[in-house]
């Protein structure tokens, strides 16, 4: 029985052998992912589908696999961020659209998007017949860029939608941006058993059979619906505290350049970054499915420890809670951790049922992240490495030309959303 390890780097290349158990000291994906008699599983572009089979149930895909070189991150191939956060089962893809044609014509975008009225349905008949997403990330090995991939496991479509993007040599282009589940794999003790995969491309295995072969994730959601997609997705219980080494970006990384560009550009006027702060607030809390108001920034003096003020809306109609968000923005070296002082100023300013934001270039300590939880604080704390990460998405969400040109947007548009209002007057918008 041949199995995917949740996390574990595999060579790759379509021309190794899938006899070869070991290649250049790794695991070899195609030896991983072989089924007797079958063509090899390949990985050549981002989304890839493994043929179909006109199986007893009727015709079956067996799996696609989704791939991310974030080698090529901001490239010409690549202009584009995916987000794998696997940890918290949540995986954020750009699809394969790459010019200005119609995005729903290309052949990776119109395979998952064939998938959508079976990954969402009510029915379990359709359901059955969803197909598998596995999801992998090249990484870079020792001095090789090319050829390693590491497993991010199998996962749900959540949603689609189109957005505008903009890279220098291609110009503006329309494309799908895709949220997937990630399903939980403890049953399997992080493992991903390949012989589900195997029986899908049996024409004699009928559906029903080769379900039990599945996940049990898999086979609870085919059974109960998207009711428990929360329950099934993966969650990894995390550390009290954070090390400074994740908190910041790798050094040379797009991340990086990102984070000393955005600290250079507020350089003599830190109450514009403000702004920023506020977007990437706002990016973070919509991304996990919250529907958040941007209010604005407060007067740069006398704020008494708070930069914004957002809403975040919980509920609908009579249910419906709003919930006050006020918010910190401290562009700062990375060298020392943020103060502690202004984290304590922030919490002081929140009043019952109120949430807090921090945003910073620099990192949390280790002692100040120990008070945050010990004393359950309300607040939300973005380290300069989740701020370069946003920020990346947010321009590329834009359409700005780069870096700057995103920044130099926000400069004009700070003046126009300074307020005196209250926090409180952010309830009645």
């Amino acid at each position: 029985m041949n199995s995917l390890k949740l996390g574990q780097i595999y060579r790759y290349s379509s021309s190794n052998s899938p006899e070869i158990e070991t290649i250049n000291g790794l695991p070899n994906l195609l030896f991983y992912t072989r089924t007797l008699g079958e063509n090899k599983t390949l990985l050549e572009a981002g989304i890839n589908q493994i043929g179909a089979v006109n199986s007893v149930s009727g015709k079956r895909t067996p799996a696609i696999l989704i791939t991310s070189s974030t080698h090529k991150h901001g490239s010409k191939e690549t202009p584009w961020q995916d987000i794998f956060d696997i940890d918290n089962g949540f995986i954020r893809y750009f699809g394969d659209t790459k010019s200005d044609m119609n995005p729903t014509l290309s052949a990776g975008n119109r395979q998952l998007l064939e998938q959508f009225e079976y990954h969402k349905s009510d029915l379990y008949e359709l359901r059955m017949k969803a197909v598998p997403l596995l999801f992998f990330r090249s990484v870079k090995v020792g001095d090789r860029v090319k050829g390693n991939r590491v497993f991010q496991g199998l996962g749900l479509l959540r949603s689609a939608e189109l957005v505008t993007q903009h890279q220098k040599n291609i110009g503006y282009f329309t494309n799908f941006v895709y949220e997937f589940d990630i399903l939980d794999l403890k049953n399997e003790y992080q493992s991903f058993s390949w012989d589900w995969i195997s029986a899908r491309r049996d024409s004699n295995v009928s559906d029903e059979i080769a379900l039990k072969l599945a996940p049990k994730a898999w086979q609870d959601w085919v059974f109960h619906g998207n009711s428990i997609r929360e329950r099934v997705s993966r969650r990894v219980l995390k550390r009290l505290t954070v090390p400074k080494v994740e908190q910041l970006p790798i050094k040379g990384s797009r991340e990086e350049r990102c984070l000393e560009e955005v600290f250079k550009h507020y350089d003599g006027k830190k109450h514009h970054f403000e702004l920023l702060a506020s977007k990437v607030v706002a990016s973070i809390l919509k991304d996990s499915g919250a529907r958040y108001h941007e209010g604005w920034i407060t007067q740069g003096s006398g704020d008494g420890g708070i930069d914004f003020v957002g809403r975040l809306d919980l509920g609908n109609g009579f249910a419906k809670v709003e919930v006050v968000v006020l918010g910190q923005a401290k562009c700062e070296s990375y060298k020392t951790p943020t103060n502690g002082v202004h984290l304590a100023r922030t919490v002081a300013r929140l009043k019952r049922g109120w949430i807090g934001a921090y945003v910073t270039t620099s990192f949390f300590s280790e002692g100040s992240q120990r008070e945050i939880s010990e004393d359950k604080y309300p607040l939300i704390t973005v380290s300069g490495l989740d701020l370069a990460r946003e920020t990346l998405k947010l321009i590329e969400e834009s359409g700005a030309r780069d870096i700057l040109d995103y920044l130099k947007i926000l400069d004009i548009e700070y003046p126009q959303v300074i307020s005196l209002k209250k926090p409180e007057d952010i309830l009645s918008e």
